[in-house]
């Protein structure tokens, strides 16, 4: 196989991963989420780019200003390669080398310009941008630069600053730099410019204006560079002072709008509670209620509340919003958020917090939240008992609860007098379905919530299943070695379970019941077979399967699965120490496995024979080699062994 057929491989396989991730424009964080399939989180606008043809000369170019960014090569260089990227991503980490390698193949014909777009699901990539800022300012930009890249795993802001000793930066400047947030801004700037010309993952890559995907093979930049050159090179022979300037000067400036995604119009009216507990904003008496299920850490709902200021401001008097948490899985401070909000409410200020928690999404840790607390003017220690409260995390759960039950699974959702609207819809649609609905509000006689209770009593009371995808042929068998995995159950066993699973997916820790009854239920009978998965957006995943791997070296592979599983929430490198000692294992060892990498290789060769047998996502299972995909009951599995323990007798 090729290097580039590896590649494009095994990016398509990360990407796979990520089907679940939002997609692009109307829907909204995790909008094909669903309880049962492996997990493979919703697309987010912003995703790893996905490698494409090359454009050639006569495609579209585009006229994205260098600005003030950090550039290296000469500024008379007839190339420019115009990079969008972020140090948390694993593909921009690749395309390094092949950027390093061009400009020593093409030395003083390339210049490589560096702008930022940290992605929403890399929780460290945008304080590496402020970093890489902050080391600017000292002279140090592409010092910064190599270190992050070369330390991908490692970001946290002990991290940032260690690096920032070993540059020789002063750190009391580098430190004022990051807590101030001091190019913040710059980097806000560089992500929308990323958007305006369609660079929604990264790396995006354009070379004089022609955009390319993804992390390409260099042959794929040198087929741009080589088509670009003569007439780059006789711009500048021409005496043109920048040639970038002249060769996009007639260049788009934006990228064209994608084409909106069209869904099923759903006419349903459901029989949906408003909530005991939920923020109301409006008049009480409105002939029109919008029940929104929304996520603090959603860059779609945050998109959307424009749109609800708009619909407020258009029907005024005749429109009231209800606000229902529905903190998504992969969004971790999400239901923190939820529980500030909730907190906030108790003390009469749910919408100015709302209004916080949305304006800076990008911090919502323990910390950030207390500080929009006192902005706000909250009382703290009525705030943290509110927080700590079991009542405010049942809230949470009955929001999530309903939003389910009515196939509101991703974020925003909305329910307007009844009817679902999903996803950070245009204000044209949610105008079009109040209009349709105002007149028939308007001559029930009734208002507020006895109207509201009129229009939808005779409602859905929970939406239909999702159709299910189009299965693969149940009868495959795939061939699937158990090789050096860790089992459980009688080696002799007619039933080979192989699990292919990761630790921080919460569907892995879902399904781990079934297991269990699965092995009571067929003892002696079944074994299962445990390889490891890790998911690469899954930042804590990797080095978790290498815990429990130095564990399973000192003869407790499953004991420390089970802490793993039991503490998914706990998994950084300090929480896995305590586990080993808590378990009883030499910690010098364990430590030294984990500095070493010494199981990395094993946990590689786990996910290449995911890659072969089709497993994208996690859990994914193969009972004597047919395959089983996600969290499902126990019954589905049950069907599965039955059938080839009747092929044995």
């Amino acid at each position: 196989m090729t290097n580039r057929s590896v590649l494009i491989k095994g990016f398509i396989f990360a990407l796979a991963a990520l089907a679940l991730l939002l997609i692009v424009g109307l829907a909204g964080c995790g909008q094909k989420e669903e309880a049962k399939p492996a997990e493979q989180p919703a697309k987010e606008e912003a995703k790893p780019a996905q490698p494409t043809p090359p454009a050639k000369p006569g495609e579209e170019r585009y006229k994205i200003p260098v600005g003030d960014s950090y550039a290296k090569g000469p500024n008379s260089a007839p190339i420019t390669i115009i990079i969008f990227s972020e140090f948390q991503c694993p593909f921009c980490s690749r395309v390094k080398p092949t950027v390093e390698q061009l400009v020593k193949d093409y030395p003083d014909k390339v210049r490589v310009v560096f702008k930022h777009n940290p992605l929403p699901f890399h929780k460290d990539a945008f304080p590496a941008s402020e970093a890489a800022f902050a080391a600017g300012e000292q002279g140090k930009f592409w010092e910064m630069h190599d270190k992050l890249f070369d330390n991908q795993k490692a970001l946290t802001r002990p991290d940032l600053e260690k690096y920032a000793q070993e540059l020789g930066l002063d750190m009391d400047k580098f430190k004022k730099a990051l807590d101030e947030g001091v190019f913040k801004a710059r980097i806000e700037a560089d992500q929308k410019l990323a958007n305006q010309f369609a660079a929604r993952g990264t790396p995006h890559i354009f070379i004089n204006g022609l955009r390319l995907r993804g992390a390409q093979p260099i042959e794929k930049f040198k087929e741009i560079i080589d088509a670009e050159l003569p007439k780059a090179e006789e711009i500048a022979k021409s005496g043109a002072a920048d040639v970038y300037a002249e060769i996009t000067k007639s260049a788009l400036d934006k990228a064209a709008e994608p084409e909106p995604q069209k869904r099923p119009e759903d006419n349903s009216v459901y029989k949906i509670s408003v909530g005991a507990k939920s923020a109301m904003k409006g008049d009480k008496d409105a002939l029109i209620t919008i029940i929104e299920f929304s996520d603090f850490q959603c860059p779609f709902c945050e998109r959307v509340e424009k749109t609800i200021d708009q619909v407020m401001e258009e029907y005024k008097g005749k429109v009231r919003i209800y606000f229902r948490h529905n903190p998504l899985p992969f969004h971790k401070d999400a239901t923190p958020a939820a529980k500030a909000a909730i907190a906030a409410q108790a003390q009469g200020k749910f919408w100015e917090m709302h209004a916080k928690l949305f304006a800076d999404r990008k911090d919502l840790s323990e910390a950030g939240l207390e500080a929009k607390a006192k902005e706000i003017g909250l009382n703290l220690d009525k705030y943290k008992k509110v927080i700590k409260d079991q009542a405010t995390e049942d809230q949470i759960k009955a929001d999530m609860e309903e939003a389910k039950n009515f196939g509101a699974r991703g974020t925003p959702a909305f329910f307007i007098n009844g009817r679902k609207l999903t996803g950070a819809q245009p204000f044209e649609n949610f105008k079009k379905l109040i209009d349709e609905l105002l007149p028939a509000a308007e001559k029930a006689g009734k208002k507020g919530d006895a109207l509201y209770e009129e229009l939808t009593k005779n409602g859905l009371t929970k939406a239909e299943a999702p159709q299910a995808p189009q299965a693969e042929d149940p009868n495959k068998v795939y061939d699937v070695q158990i090789g050096n995995s860790y089992v459980k159950g009688d080696k002799s066993a007619p039933i080979t379970i192989v699990e292919f699973s990761e630790f921080q997916c919460p569907f892995c820790k879902r399904v781990g019941p079934t297991l269990e009854q699965i092995m009571n239920d067929y003892k002696g009978k079944v074994k299962i077979a445990f390889k490891h998965a890790p998911l690469p957006f899954h930042q804590d995943a990797q080095l978790a399967s290498e815990a429990a791997l130095a564990a399973g070296e000192q003869g407790k592979f499953w004991e420390m699965h089970d802490k793993l599983f039991a503490n998914q929430q706990a998994l950084k490198r300090e929480n896995l120490e305590a586990y080993a000692k808590e378990i009883g294992l030499n910690m010098d060892k364990f430590k030294k496995a984990l500095d070493s990498g010494a199981f990395k290789a094993q946990i590689d060769e786990d996910k290449k024979a995911a890659e072969a047998a089709g497993a994208r996502g996690t859990p994914t299972f193969f009972v004597n080699g047919r395959k089983i995909v996600g969290a499902q009951p126990v019954e589905n599995f049950k069907k599965l062994i039955d059938e080839e323990l009747a092929k044995k007798k």
